[in-house]
């Protein structure tokens, strides 16, 4: 008699798992089982439905070769059962079944199973407010809204929208909104700063200032208190600051695992709800699979379980959960946490834990940043690229990477690399600096970025310089009257001084003439330097130091990051 595959959720990981079960073992009976009428589609490229960028709504249901994922496809193409726009209701692990309701006919029925895949998937993190109930009050997790908010900025009916949440889908959305439609767009983050936990303050405010620089507002540290409405549908977002007027509200604040199912038939959860599985899938029922969005894995860096609900992750995991379905032993050992997202101007890239992450975790981290080319800088094409490495200082072991240029392949490349070493390794910062990377003028330098950001995190861990960020040098450059700080800008002479024209306690000295005009350098004050990158900085601060002046830190990124918050002097 054929086994019985029950898989509950048709997004990613369920359609993922049931395929790849039927292909190793062709004898199964599987169903997959899902509450919408849409399944099997690319949830990652609804803003670009919204945008524009993808032009037709079926194009994120469609394969590579243009066939719809639809239940006849699967039924067809995959020998897969689908039961669409059906809940799933409980599970009842003695008799193993499955309570199903057709939400059509609204009949009910118990489906029997062998096994079980929970694929339930995350719903967006929406807080308990007056009027979120109001119409064109919405989130980008389903292909319905989509296709609402994108007709609806068609038809000229949105000149005024509010995205609550800074994290990807949020900052996503906004881009859509105000790069194609030209939507007047207000992001409201209750954190102080944009996408929290993934970009470190410094990075986190040159993807403020992109946004910024594209008329869209941005507000952190600010909390939505209510929606207020007109005739049903939503007017304006009241936060603790401010009232802003809207025709469109979207929630990308989050999500919540849908872990309801399990823990109502008494598998173990987390305290968030979201599903425990081992590293082969199972949950507490070795009966019973679980992943993608509503399920807990280990994160690799800190051993602990962790949860990151992306499409990605939810499809490999789905391969893993299809294999051991049809018996195999595959194994998903844990994340380490690559993401990427593209602004306007800038994308952002990274993998592991920020530098703020890895000292709630335990770590006395320490974080570096670099401004360099992604290719030679003889080469007429190329972009500056911003990396930020994290080390533990005591190991000297990478924790994190992120970063932030034009060209996104480019950075992508370098964070890809960083990540492989990461997800397989305990990687060092000597590591990193003797990584081996493709090298040819139109791909990257001699000596790539991302061993230039170990080699400066090298320098920094061995006490040869004492680095700050591009931000916390303007920050002291702010509080100049208090600090009796000496400012060096060792930039070429035209540079520098331009600013010192406005601002006299800004010191044009050129690297070049460090040597000769030390005697113009206090040795009885600190002294902070900057360049376009870093590296002229640092030249400077190793002639102060031959020259016994070693109270000096430099900027890590020079003008070129200051420039890219939007923090000039």
């Amino acid at each position: 008699m054929s086994e019985k595959i029950l898989v509950v959720g048709g997004v990613a990981l369920g359609p993922k798992a049931a395929c790849r079960c039927k292909r190793l073992m062709p004898d199964a009976d599987v169903t997959l089982v899902d509450e919408n009428s849409y399944i099997s589609y690319g949830g990652c490229g609804i803003p670009y439905y919204v945008s524009g960028e993808v032009q037709n709504l079926d194009d994120l249901r469609a394969t590579p070769y243009h066939t719809i994922r639809d239940a006849a496809f699967f039924r067809d193409m995959k020998g897969v059962a689908v039961r669409d726009q059906t809940r799933a209701l409980r599970i009842d692990r003695d008799a193993k079944t499955l309570r199903v309701k057709d939400l059509k006919s609204g009949a009910e029925e118990d489906l029997p199973y062998d096994k079980l895949v929970l694929a339930t998937g995350a719903r967006p993190r929406v807080p308990d407010i007056e009027g979120k109930d109001l119409d064109n009050v919405l989130s980008l997790t389903r292909l319905e809204a989509a296709q609402s908010i994108r007709t609806a900025c068609q038809e000229g009916k949105v000149a005024e929208a509010v995205i609550v949440g800074g994290g990807f889908i949020g900052l996503e959305a906004a881009v859509a909104l105000a790069d194609m439609w030209g939507v007047a767009v207000s992001v409201v983050e209750m954190t102080d700063q944009l996408l929290p936990g993934a970009l470190s303050v410094s990075l986190a405010r040159m993807a403020a200032h992109d946004c910024q620089s594209h008329k869209v507002a941005v507000h952190t540290a600010e909390k939505v208190l209510r929606l207020e409405g007109v005739n049903g549908a939503v007017s304006a977002v009241v936060t603790d600051k401010r009232r802003i007027p809207a025709q469109l509200v979207i929630f990308a604040a989050g999500f919540l695992p849908n872990g309801q199912l399990a823990k109502d038939a008494g598998l173990a959860v987390t305290p968030s709800g979201a599903v425990v599985v081992d590293e082969q899938m199972r949950t507490t029922d070795p009966c019973i699979f679980a992943g993608g969005d509503c399920a807990s894995v280990k994160n690799l860096l800190t051993g602990k379980p962790g949860y990151l609900p992306l499409g990605s992750m939810a499809n490999r995991q789905g391969r893993v959960i299809g294999t051991n379905l049809a018996g195999g032993q595959a194994v998903f050992p844990g994340y380490v946490g690559t993401w990427a997202v593209k602004l306007f101007d800038l994308s952002f890239c990274g993998v592991g834990m920020t530098v703020d992450r890895a000292r709630q975790e335990g770590f006395d981290a320490l974080s570096v940043s670099v401004e360099q080319l992604d290719r030679a800088h003889f080469y007429p094409e190329k972009s500056m690229m911003s990396l930020e490495l994290v080390v533990d200082r005591a190991s000297r072991r990478v924790l994190g990477m992120q970063g932030a240029c034009v060209d996104s392949a480019s950075l992508k490349a370098r964070v890809d690399a960083v990540a492989a070493a990461l997800q397989y390794a305990r990687p060092t910062v000597a590591d990193i600096s003797n990584l081996e990377v493709a090298y040819a003028p139109p791909f990257a330098s001699a000596m790539d970025v991302v061993n230039v950001v170990a080699n400066v995190a090298d320098n920094a861990l061995a006490g040869r310089f004492t680095p700050v960020g591009a931000d916390q040098f303007m920050k002291l450059w702010a509080e100049r009257d208090s600090n009796q700080i000496f400012f060096i800008d060792a930039r070429p002479a035209a540079g520098g001084k331009a600013v010192q024209e406005k601002h006299p306690l800004w010191h044009s000295i050129p690297l070049e003439e460090t040597a000769a005009r030390i005697g113009e350098i206090p040795t009885d004050r600190p002294v902070a330097i900057i360049c376009n990158t870093g590296l002229r900085a640092y030249d400077s601060l190793l002639i102060l130091a031959r020259n016994g002046i070693t109270d000096v830190v430099n900027a890590t990124g020079g003008m070129q990051a200051v420039i890219k918050m939007g923090l000039e002097p």
